[in-house]
């Protein structure tokens, strides 16, 4: 038996089970294959095929599947159904080498251990502070959403179980599959959310919050039936010890090991990785509250999903964590523990009468989850159409229901049958209900069919309602400048919208709320927002008469971002939306930093904003009043080639005339008579004299040039130059204008992506446009003022 492995059968604590007899030496082959040995038989090299062939066949599966908005977890448990007894499996070569009973179990082992740091990870997700936010319409919809389907499933097992003659097994498996259809898991919900990039939209909001009570229903009823059933059943001390065994430990990791984690947080500077050191003490935590649960007759993943709810947030710790171990437990190890739960299935174990009254009970579960969400929702006035996909989302199972089924298999009390129904119908109702959702809401729909608002389209006298956007301290003194520069005037008044981006990672779920930042203090994990509000409310202060400012916050994944700062535009009828650009610059135009999510942000707020938006490009130029000091101007040059960007360009321009601190580049026939405006007039009839003109701007001594986005490529002052563009979005000559030549801030202005419908006359559906300096109801008004000439 040298190299090799026996097993077989014996009686178990639930049934016929296997034995397998195996050398403790065979742990690793130390080229055994040159000398006729079989790798295979060996622990650790067999542990290493495993780990990679499931890496392999669970990618290809998600490569297949992930166009029709199927999750990661369903192509693990695809893969595992592939690899295991209902195919592959059934091939005896492939079974015994790849998978035999030996080396099972290894694999099962560093799967579980992968698993308890996924559900870590998944604690960390959570925050707790998402209670005090919960409403009325949360509760009732995440209440009603667990408490019906689990009526309407045990309505069905005692009809069914009072029908039909189902042996042992299946009768203790009907209460389970009525139980476990019920659910709604917080963190497969948000995940579901997060795949679909909704998880900060209106309905992804209500889905996060409803979900979160209706895991905190499933765990309160679980637990006491759970402990009642127990004490009655077994009428035993050690039961009630038993609790007391649990509310100890939880008070453990609240009063000692927490404490712990803080400590550590404090160690962690805002915004830097943590050290190895603090990473092998959390590690090490997380294992003793494993180690914990064990001991108490738990899931060892209570403990440390407990644990991960717990973890301060302060300095990004949640972050930092979850940047550790993410890559090797959801990459590696949990792929395995759900490929187990797909190996352990088996198709051809179901019995087509207790198939049937498992799939009744799904039924009535499934129905009347869809069916009670979708009315509170329509009374709650969604419309239908978003009322569907909240009942969608609410449907939908993942890796905490999936660990479930396989952890209750192996206990015994699920039969094999019940299992593979209840894998199969996950992968059913799941896989229907993703694309259905992605097909039937789509958050911008809120806002992108509205008309565009923009400053044209304000009167003289109107106020000028601007958010700006801001990602780090670092985009607040260039913002400002440009609000100074904007004379806000007890006539010409601006209301303010400031709105801070941060990434979702850590803890929690989405958020977008309005903030209170007249008195500001500074807290570890937010200290930038605060600075940066400080700035703003600064500048409000030396304007009280003239600017109005509001202050927002929006937590979300970088791919839905942009749906934050669209709903707030709308929302708060804004003429522009102003947003960083995606790279830092120091004043000498080198690239400091460069942040490819941000411009994914970027992109996505110019495609869908319902008002016009300005990417600024900062190159950290003094502000206004440090001019002033100097006894100097702010110089504001304009770019004009035509163009409805151009125009709105322009609008904005016209609102620096009145400020006595800047000297303006702008129109002539408007502005004749005001000495601080300097027109300038080139005629060009190529490409080549609109490269040579635009260059000429840096001997001007310019701080800011607005220029409008968009220009018609096939106009021959711009031919060829459209040929090259390393980011489109600034558009032909803001792309330029972007390049290391230029030394001064830009102002790209988009009014409206390209590619709008155009009537046949050129004109664009706007409505009557002014800005004191220009009044136009259609683009041809705008472009009359400079038919004669090509300004730059």
């Amino acid at each position: 038996m040298v190299g090799k492995q026996a097993s077989g059968y014996v009686a178990g604590p639930f049934g016929q089970e296997s034995m397998v007899c195996q050398f403790i030496q065979n742990t690793n082959s130390q080229g055994s294959t040159w000398f006729g040995g079989n790798p295979f038989s060996y622990t650790v090299p067999l542990l290493f095929a495993q780990i990679s062939i499931i890496f392999l066949v669970t990618s290809l599966v998600w490569f297949l599947i992930r166009p029709c908005k199927q999750g990661l977890i369903s192509a693990q448990l695809i893969g595992g159904i592939i690899m295991g007894q209902s195919f592959l499996g059934r091939i005896k070569a492939y079974r015994d080498h790849l998978f035999p009973p030996g080396g099972r179990q290894i694999l099962e082992t560093s799967a579980d251990l992968g698993f308890i740091f996924y559900l870590f990870i998944l604690g960390v997700h959570i925050d707790l502070n998402l209670v005090k936010k919960v409403e009325r319409y949360a509760v009732v919809i995440g209440g009603l959403n667990f408490v019906v389907p689990l009526l309407a499933g045990f309505a069905g097992v005692y009809v069914v179980d009072s029908s039909l003659k189902l042996d042992d097994t299946a009768q203790r498996s009907l209460p389970l599959i009525a139980s476990l259809t019920a659910m709604s898991s917080f963190p497969v919900i948000t995940s579901v959310l997060a795949d679909l990039n909704i998880l900060n939209s209106e309905i992804g909001r209500i889905a996060t919050l409803a979900s979160l009570v209706s895991d905190i229903f499933n765990y309160s009823l679980s637990m006491m039936i759970g402990a009642v059933g127990m004490y009655v059943i077994s009428q035993e001390s050690s039961v009630v010890m038993s609790a007391v065994g649990a509310l100890v430990f939880l008070l453990i990791i609240l009063l000692i090991l927490r404490p712990i984690l803080n400590c550590v947080a404090r160690r962690v500077g805002e915004g830097q990785q943590m050290k190895e050191s603090h990473f092998v003490v959390i590690s090490v935590v997380v294992l003793l509250c494993a180690f914990g649960s064990e001991i108490l007759g738990q899931p060892s993943g209570l403990g440390t999903f407990i644990l991960g709810v717990v973890v301060p947030d302060a300095a990004g710790l949640g972050s930092n964590i979850v940047s550790k171990l993410d890559a090797l437990t959801t990459g590696l190890l949990v792929p395995a523990k759900f490929v187990i739960s797909g190996l352990s299935m088996d198709m051809f174990s179901i019995k087509p009468l207790s198939a049937a009254a498992y799939l009744v009970i799904l039924f009535l579960g499934y129905s009347a989850k869809f069916l009670v969400v979708f009315i509170t929702a329509l009374y709650y006035k969604i419309p239908s159409r978003d009322a569907t996909a909240l009942a969608l989302i609410l449907c939908c199972k993942g890796a905490i229901e999936a660990a479930l089924y396989i952890t209750l298999f192996e206990d015994g009390m699920l039969g094999r049958d019940a299992y593979a129904i209840l894998l199969i119908s996950m992968l059913t109702v799941t896989g229907l209900a993703r694309p259905l959702i992605a097909h039937l809401y789509d958050p911008s729909s809120r806002y992108i069919g509205l008309c565009k608002n923009s400053i044209m389209l304000n009167q003289p006298n109107d106020e000028l309602r601007m958010l700006v956007c801001i990602h780090n301290a670092d985009n607040v003194p260039t913002i400002i400048n440009l609000l100074d520069a904007s004379t806000p005037m007890r006539d010409r008044p601006i209301t303010l919208f400031a709105l801070n981006l941060m990434e979702l990672k850590g803890k929690g779920a989405a958020i977008l709320e309005q903030t209170d930042r007249k008195t500001t203090k500074l807290t570890t994990s937010r200290s930038w927002s605060n600075q940066a509000a400080n700035a703003i409310n600064a500048f409000a202060e030396r304007n009280q008469a003239s600017v109005v400012v509001r202050h927002f916050t929006s937590v979300a994944p970088y791919a839905s971002m942009h749906d934050d700062v669209c709903t707030l535009a709308a929302d708060q009828v804004t003429n522009i939306v102003i947003v960083p650009f995606h790279k830092q610059y120091t004043t000498d135009s080198a690239v400091a930093s460069n942040s490819p999510s941000m411009r994914l942000v970027n992109q996505n707020v110019m495609a869908k904003s319902p008002c016009s938006v300005g990417i600024l490009i900062d190159r950290g130029q003094i502000s206004t009043s440090q001019y002033v000091q100097k006894g100097g101007n702010y110089h504001v040059c304009l770019l004009f080639l035509g163009g409805m960007d151009d125009c709105e360009a322009l609008a904005y321009c016209t609102r620096f005339i009145h400020n006595q601190m800047v000297n303006l580049t702008l129109f002539r026939a408007k502005t004749m008579g005001n000495e601080r405006v300097i027109y300038k007039e080139e005629l060009v009839k190529d490409a080549i004299g609109t490269t040579r003109v635009i260059g000429s701007i840096k001997d001007y001594d310019c701080d800011i040039c607005v220029v409008g986005r968009y220009h018609d490529p096939d106009s021959e002052i711009l031919a060829g130059i459209n040929e090259w563009s390393e980011c489109p979005e600034l558009g032909i000559i803001g792309d330029m204008l972007a390049t290391p030549d230029f030394q001064f801030s830009v102002l790209v202005v988009q009014q409206q992506p390209p590619g709008m419908d155009f009537a046949a006359d050129g004109t664009t559906a706007l409505q009557t446009v002014a800005s004191g300096y220009i009044t136009s109801s259609r683009y041809s008004d705008c472009k009359d003022d400079f038919d004669s000439f090509h300004r730059v």
